[in-house]
C-alpha cells in the first residue's frame, strides 16, 4: 500500500512538474495587421444646410418551434442606432451665368438635396439559442434594417423640408447684396415666388 501511495505522489508530482513546464515554456502566438487603403480623394464644393441628429432602438425577435410548437428556440436582438443626418446641396452642380457687361447674375439650376446618414448601431441584449443563432448575414440585415428605419422616419421628411428653406433663405441674402450693388439676379421660376425682390 505504501508503494501505491509512492507511485501515486510521484506520478502528481511529475505530472505537476510537466505542467508547470509546458506553462512556462508556452508561447502565444497573436498577429494582428492593419490595412489603410486609400481609395481616393476629390475634392468638393458641398454645403450643409441642415443637420440633425437622431436616435431609434430596433427590436428582433425570431423562434424555432419543434414538435407541434411545444419546444421553441428563440433568439431576440435590441438595436440601439444614433445617426447623425446631413442635408447637403452639391453647389458643383448649380448652373449660374454671369453678364458682367450688364451687370446679371442668371441662375439656371439648383441642385437636389442629397441626404448624408452617418449611423453608430450598437447591439444590446443579444440572445440566442444553441439550436437558433444568429448568423453573419441575419446580423448584418438587422443592421441594415434598423438604418432603414432611420431613413423613413418622417422627422428626415421635416428636416429635408427645414434645408429647402435655409437654402432659399441663403439664395435669397445673395441676391439681396448682388442689387445692393446693382447687379440683377434671374432666379428660375420655382423661386421667384419664394424669395423677396
Amino acid at each position: 500500500m505504501r508503494k501505491l501511495f509512492t507511485y501515486l505522489l510521484v506520478l502528481i508530482v511529475g505530472m505537476l512538474l510537466a505542467f508547470l513546464y509546458i506553462e512556462k515554456t508556452k508561447t502565444k502566438n497573436q498577429h494582428e495587421q492593419t490595412q489603410v487603403i486609400l481609395n481616393g480623394i476629390k475634392q468638393v464644393q458641398k454645403m450643409i444646410v441642415t443637420e440633425g441628429s437622431f436616435s431609434e432602438i430596433y427590436s428582433f425577435e425570431d423562434s424555432d418551434k419543434y414538435f407541434f410548437e411545444t419546444v421553441s428556440f428563440d433568439k431576440k436582438a435590441i438595436v440601439a442606432i444614433n445617426a447623425n443626418v446631413e442635408v447637403t446641396y452639391d453647389l458643383s452642380q448649380l448652373d449660374i451665368q454671369v453678364d458682367s457687361i450688364a451687370k446679371t447674375v442668371i441662375v439656371k439650376n439648383i441642385p437636389e438635396a442629397t441626404l448624408t446618414i452617418v449611423p453608430d448601431v450598437k447591439f444590446f441584449d443579444l440572445q440566442q439559442s444553441q439550436f437558433n443563432a444568429f448568423s453573419a448575414t441575419e446580423l448584418n440585415t438587422i443592421r441594415n434594417k434598423a438604418i432603414a428605419q432611420i431613413k423613413d422616419n418622417a422627422r428626415i421628411v421635416k428636416l429635408k423640408a427645414n434645408a429647402k428653406e435655409r437654402l432659399l433663405e441663403n439664395l435669397q441674402n445673395l441676391f439681396v447684396l448682388s442689387r445692393s450693388y446693382g447687379w440683377t439676379v434671374k432666379e428660375p421660376l420655382v423661386l421667384k415666388d419664394k424669395l423677396l425682390d
